[in-house]
């Protein structure tokens, strides 16, 4: 029995699938105790858009640390702060003509949607929210209450209320009109619904498995919110700040929502952050009505900025549409082919290969990528989906070499 088993807790998860010792990681390649090498599919969920230990965002890092610069402040106002909420206003809000306040969370993605529910409800003085079939928001309550997963929600040990889940345009869902039918449960006085303070959204549910929404289905969820005067949250954890091509996920659609999620890769180091985005007119808080030890984490402000400034200097955007391109092609022209119950979705730099048509092979699949080199996670309902979520930074040669051994283990695993 090694350390890790004798001493920590049951609850660890990724560790029974990627079992090596890791030591070091850069780039897209993590590196073993033993010395084997794995090109990275799985990024952190989403965490290190920008891979691990950047060269440009490490230099900042290490810079600020050597000059004793503050790493905990609770919510004082800092040089690093500061320097963050002025380039993500110059970089990302006033290029998108988007006014919204910043509030720092705690450390990770369910604090932020945390903050959006109780702000939605004080806002609104209603107690409902609306979530959608095949979601994941989080593992706290009130994440938990909106996330879909049966099995996560078990585990509260307590009823988890005041959430709707509604249809998610997805499997035999997408020919149903969902906007409408909700627009019908609220209309109806007889619906047995009570109209919610908030819808929160994914625009593509990653943990459910790749499901994109169509730019449709997203404007008429933003106008039927504005219709019935219900709050639009939309949760970017994973799937923002360039997984899906620009910055937020929901930008394809042209529309705005009334508050925005942020965590995983805004910190552009892997650090510990989170933000809630509101409209100005949200911000109804009172000062410490909700905080947290370790909100606005200094690391994580001065990773952040490097990693926005990063983004503004190169051609990440012209790079990521490239790859984009290759892995849509790829999983297209060389896996689609393999069998007919292969379905491919994606976009961006987040795809999925579904293997539910096949029982019990995605586990399989999975063991053998890694046995061959290559880290891959697995998403949706009984974990059924691959799911592709590399560096956007990823070299294009690694990118290549990562999709071959999926291809092949998907033969082998077949055959």
């Amino acid at each position: 029995m090694n350390i890790f088993e004798e001493l920590e807790s049951n609850v660890r998860s990724y560790c029974r699938v990627f079992t090596d010792v890791f030591v070091r990681a850069k780039g897209s390649i993590v590196y073993s105790e033993s010395g084997a090498e794995f090109i990275d599919f799985f990024a952190g969920a989403g965490a290190l858009n920008y891979g691990h230990n950047n060269d440009y965002i490490l230099e900042k890092v290490i810079s600020y640390l050597q000059s004793d610069g503050l790493v905990h402040s609770l919510d004082m106002y800092t040089g690093a702060k500061q320097a963050f909420l002025k380039r993500f206003s110059e970089l990302i809000l006033e290029p998108r003509g988007l006014d919204y306040k910043v509030q720092f969370c705690g450390p990770t993605g369910t604090n932020a949607v945390e903050a959006a529910l109780k702000v939605a409800r004080k806002v609104k003085k209603r107690h409902g929210v609306f979530s959608f079939m095949g979601s994941y928001h989080g593992h706290s309550l009130g994440s938990l209450a909106v996330t879909a997963n049966l099995n996560n929600r078990a585990a509260a040990g307590l009823p988890l209320n005041n959430t709707t889940f509604m249809p998610y345009p997805h499997g035999f869902m997408s020919t149903f009109d969902s906007i409408q039918f909700i627009d019908t449960v609220l209309k109806d006085s007889h619906s047995g619904t009570e109209k919610p303070a908030a819808i929160i959204v994914e625009t593509v549910q990653a943990e459910g498995g790749v499901i994109v929404a169509p730019v449709e289905w997203m404007q008429g969820l933003r106008k039927l919110c504005d219709e019935h005067d219900i709050l639009l949250i939309c949760d970017d954890i994973q799937v923002g700040c360039g997984r899906t091509g620009p910055f937020f996920s929901f930008e394809r659609a042209g529309i705005v929502p009334d508050l925005v999620t942020l965590s995983k890769s805004i910190s552009g180091y892997g650090a510990p952050m989170a933000i809630l985005l509101m409209k100005p007119e949200h911000d109804v808080w009172k000062p410490g009505e909700h905080t947290g030890t370790f909100r606005g984490y200094q690391l994580a402000c001065v990773g952040a900025t490097a990693a926005l400034d990063l983004v503004a200097s190169g051609d990440l955007d012209t790079e990521v549409k490239k790859k984009s391109a290759f892995v849509e092609q790829f999983l297209n022209n060389q896996i689609a082919p393999i069998s007919d119950e292969i379905v491919i979705r994606g976009l961006g730099m987040i795809w999925g290969v579904d293997l539910s048509g096949y029982q019990g092979l995605v586990q399989s699949v999975s063991s053998r990528c890694y046995e061959l080199g290559l880290i891959i996670e697995r998403a949706g309902r009984q974990g059924a989906v691959i799911k592709i979520i590399p560096p956007l930074t990823i070299e294009m040669d690694l990118l290549e070499r990562g999709c071959a051994i999926l291809r092949q283990a998907i033969l082998e695993c077949i055959n």
